[in-house]
């Protein structure tokens, strides 16, 4: 009877040495076939435009295709949702977003997931201002003159997002907080379609992420009025910041990273995070990022989960400070 549990014992141990080389071997094969790259938002935005110029070169560091997926609705959540709920292989990544992993938790208590503890943070790619554009046809062509009117006029103006608790949502209900103004929201299922609702001013205002309003406010087919960025930017020459204004608080980057499942292997997350750092490093990519008015990041695995907590923390605080309820 001893002999036989002595014989069980053993090949219990000789399986989990084999299932632990073959998971390590799994892992010093990755990739082995096609990576997919959920997008948590609508073709067209600013978190589409920097997943596909990063997707091509990561697949030729790789050696694996990585697809571009847009799976939109409630301002990232759906996307992310489904990322959290895949596999902790490699194969099924999302773009984290502030709306995604810290806006959003922050206002809805429905959220299915934790940002602290529910995923695996790969690598920050970049970061980008936001700024608060109009239509030319709004009565206003400055910050003082943009203030004054929503002031003579509560609710009678609209202000459209990439959907309710997503960051734009949620930074133009704090600027209206503390700037003592009122305006009607908007929700959309994306930033891509909210912003072609205000440069056809079918709504009359947004607060963007810049890389995808940029274009359309030297068209001049948006203007913009103030800008969220450590200072004046080039590309908005004029344009005052929200610290200028005596708004400190609005004054905050969006960020777009790379998320894999829980549980995700180190050596993989290590490749992801390595290969894209590689990418990062090719001067025509980051031409391509900073032209949209981005920052290019590239940092590692630990302080893109630091960074992600901070924004989350301070996203509770507004929405407790500024008591804001979803349904706003």
């Amino acid at each position: 009877m001893q002999r036989r549990q002595m014989m069980v014992t053993a090949v219990c141990a000789a399986l989990t040495l084999l299932g632990t080389a073959g998971a390590a071997h799994a892992q010093a094969n990755y990739p082995n076939k096609p990576i997919r790259l959920i997008v948590p938002f609508a073709p067209g935005g600013t978190t589409d435009i920097v997943a596909r110029v990063v997707a091509d070169p990561l697949a030729q560091v790789l050696g694996q295709p990585v697809i571009v997926d847009n799976k939109a609705g409630g301002g990232g959540v759906v996307g992310t949702s489904e990322m959290v709920r895949a596999a902790p292989d490699g194969y099924i990544l999302a773009i984290a977003t502030v709306s995604s992993v810290a806006a959003n938790p922050a206002i809805n208590p429905q959220v299915p997931y934790n940002p602290t503890t529910d995923f695996t943070p790969v690598v920050n790619i970049a970061a980008t201002p936001n700024v608060l554009a109009v239509n030319p046809q709004f009565p206003a062509k400055d910050y003082k003159a943009f203030e004054a009117e929503l002031k003579a006029h509560p609710d009678k103006y609209s202000h459209a997002s990439s959907g309710v608790g997503g960051i734009q949502h949620l930074q133009m209900e704090l600027y209206k907080s503390l700037a003592g103004v009122k305006a009607v929201h908007v929700g959309y299922r994306g930033a891509g379609p909210a912003l072609n609702d205000v440069v056809g001013n079918q709504v009359p205002m947004i607060f963007d992420n810049l890389p995808s309003a940029l274009p359309f406010i030297q068209a001049g087919k948006l203007r913009a009025i103030a800008v969220a960025a450590p200072k004046e930017l080039a590309v908005l020459p004029g344009v005052p910041t929200f610290a200028e204004v005596g708004l400190e608080p609005v004054n905050r980057m969006a960020f777009y990273g790379i998320l894999a499942p829980k549980g995700t292997p180190a050596a993989v997350v290590e490749k992801l995070n390595a290969g894209v750092l590689k990418v990062l490093q090719d001067p025509a990519v980051r031409k391509r990022i900073e032209d949209t008015g981005s920052i290019v990041v590239g940092n590692t695995p630990a302080e893109f989960t630091a960074q992600i907590k901070a924004e989350f923390t301070t996203y509770q605080k507004v929405v407790k400070d500024a008591n804001l309820k979803l349904e706003q």
